[in-house]
């Protein structure tokens, strides 16, 4: 993985390297474990302080950062029998939405994620996370099948948005987004999504109608991106700063606004520093949410989705 360094994270990223050979060489020498220990607590503390004061600007580079896990980093720490299906049976594959099958922790689950690149090929290949239609109809294919079939579903959002070209909205991207969403709202099985990176308008929306939704602590989730509402506002895209700022999509303003259920913490320095601490994160919120929603029957689960997203948005006082 290419190195890529982002201004303020500089102080932490030596460090963070240090804990990782100190890591290696101590699964081999137990009289280094005291060492790695007051080093991850160094680590740890540096990181909060130069984290604790992110602006929304910086927090919205985290979650773009190139180096983040992706959907299958997480499907190969915690999903296992993993078979991945593709195509939407109508037009074609779209690799910037990956799904498919396999069981957590036992349990059969259909997993649906965007899904960017690593590196200038395979970000085309992916179209740097942004799906076409036939991806959003992947989507939607299986989510039936996972309600037919009586499967959790699982989602993983990151991208900047459902891709806006002339081919995409020619064969229908507005009504496959709407046929996700519908598909989700009916669905009578139980649907967490998780905001690992960027999540952004209606492309984000697509595997977001769930029954739990959490958001990685430098996650974002907006209606459009910074750049693009500093277009519209102010007809100047260099704007974004502002713009993210008073948007208040990051995780703490989402949370006060219930536009998420839960927080997800991230190892020091985020979680391209540590991928597998934080996949452990993720995978603990899962559970914790299968858990919470294992007392609901079918036509609870989809009552207890329609209720959460009603509520969005009401004015109370």
């Amino acid at each position: 993985m290419a190195a890529y360094v982002l201004p303020f994270e500089k102080p932490i990223v030596d460090l963070v390297s240090r804990v990782r050979e100190l890591r290696a060489l101590a699964e081999h020498d137990r009289k280094l474990e005291s060492e790695l220990r007051r080093l991850e607590e160094k680590a740890k503390k540096l990181a909060k302080e130069i984290f604790a004061d992110l602006s929304p600007w910086q927090k919205v580079q985290l979650s773009r950062h190139p180096n983040r896990p992706y959907t299958l980093d997480y499907v190969e720490r915690f999903i296992t029998d993993w078979t991945e299906l593709a195509g939407d049976r109508v037009f074609g594959e779209d690799s910037a939405i990956v799904a498919g099958m396999g069981r957590f922790h036992g349990r059969g689950v259909m997993v649906i994620g965007h899904q960017k690149g690593r590196g200038a090929k395979d970000n085309v290949r992916r179209n740097f996370g942004m799906p076409h239609p036939e991806g959003y109809r992947k989507a939607r294919r299986l989510y039936d099948l996972a309600d037919r079939f009586r499967l959790p579903i699982l989602t993983f959002i990151d991208t900047p948005g459902a891709y806006p070209g002339i081919g995409a909205e020619e064969r229908g991207q507005s009504e496959a987004i709407g046929a996700c969403l519908a598909s989700m709202a009916r669905a009578e099985v139980p649907i967490i999504a998780t905001i690992i990176g960027e999540g952004g308008s209606g492309g984000a929306l697509a595997l977001g109608v769930a029954n739990r939704v959490h958001v990685l602590e430098y996650g974002t989730y907006s209606v459009i991106t910074p750049e693009g509402c500093a277009s519209i506002l102010w007809k100047d895209g260099s704007k974004a700063e502002e713009a993210a700022t008073r948007m208040k999509m990051t995780a703490p303003d989402l949370l006060r606004f219930k536009a998420v259920d839960r927080v997800v913490d991230e190892p020091a320095g985020g979680a391209h520093q540590d991928p597998a601490a934080a996949a452990a994160f993720v995978e603990r919120a899962i559970i914790d949410a299968l858990k919470d929603l294992s007392t609901l029957g079918p036509a609870e689960l989809a009552q207890d989705r329609y209720t959460r997203f009603r509520a969005l948005g009401a004015f109370v006082g």
